[in-house]
């Protein structure tokens, strides 16, 4: 049984070498040598089977053997709008683990008791980067931030949009919701509040502009725990 190597190249077909950082991973770390079969992934949806043909220095080169286009495991644009909490970390960490499971765009919001008005957002791209190779997923996420949540709600996206909070309002399950209503390749955008939940007034805004109020069920969840089940719940309704 071979062990296969994934490198993640943007432009694969161009660029015949591996990015610096990927080239010093597979010269220095997993010794790869001239003649070595590899695959690269351009995060767009297409796998690369490669063989290298030069390891030197900080270089290493390749030729494409086989052009691999990959299937979409799950259905529709899925988008996690998040408030960022105060730890960093569990931002990272939410990010990371979202990418393994499956999502196309994770937003940030700007709300009312935002504990964090600020991101990194090159550091967490390169965390998706890298949950992307760990996992083998084909897409790499849009990562986008920081946004208003004036402006995001306010923002046309298709299918069904939701907001989950934690006030003791008239709220639908957010999987029976999915599993019950929503058509097969329907787009999906699920807002999650900072630790101190959503404004009532950010809430109201939100369902006057077509947004669904839902909940995640009877536990009260961090922010980073609550992103992490909505990401999962939109993957069990795929």
């Amino acid at each position: 049984m071979k062990e296969e190597r994934y490198f993640y190249v943007p432009d694969a077909p161009k660029a015949c070498e591996l990015p610096e950082e990927e080239a010093q991973h597979a010269i220095r770390v997993l010794r790869l040598k001239e003649g070595a079969e590899i695959f690269l992934m351009d995060g767009r949806g297409t796998y690369y089977r490669a063989e290298i043909t030069l390891c030197a220095n900080h270089h290493c080169q390749y030729r494409i053997l086989e052009t691999l286009p990959q299937s979409k495991p799950w259905r529709g644009h899925l988008t996690i709008a998040v408030a960022p909490t105060k730890m960093m970390e569990r931002v990272e960490w939410f990010v990371e683990k979202a990418t393994e499971i499956g999502i196309d765009e994770i937003v940030f919001l700007d709300c009312r008791f935002s504990e964090r008005r600020q991101v990194k957002i090159p550091r967490l791209e390169k965390i998706c980067i890298s949950a992307v190779k760990q996992s083998h997923k084909a897409w790499v996420p849009v990562i986008r931030g920081m946004v208003s949540i004036d402006d995001f709600i306010r923002e046309y996206t298709k299918g069904v949009r939701c907001i989950a909070h934690c006030y003791n309002e008239e709220r639908h399950d957010l999987f029976s919701l999915l599993k019950d209503n929503r058509a097969a390749d329907e787009d999906i955008t699920i807002m999650i509040g900072p630790e101190g939940d959503f404004s009532i007034d950010e809430v109201q805004a939100a369902i006057e502009q077509g947004w669904v109020p839902v909940s995640l069920g009877a536990s009260r969840l961090r922010t980073e725990t609550a992103a992490m089940v909505a990401t999962e719940i939109m993957q069990l309704n795929n």
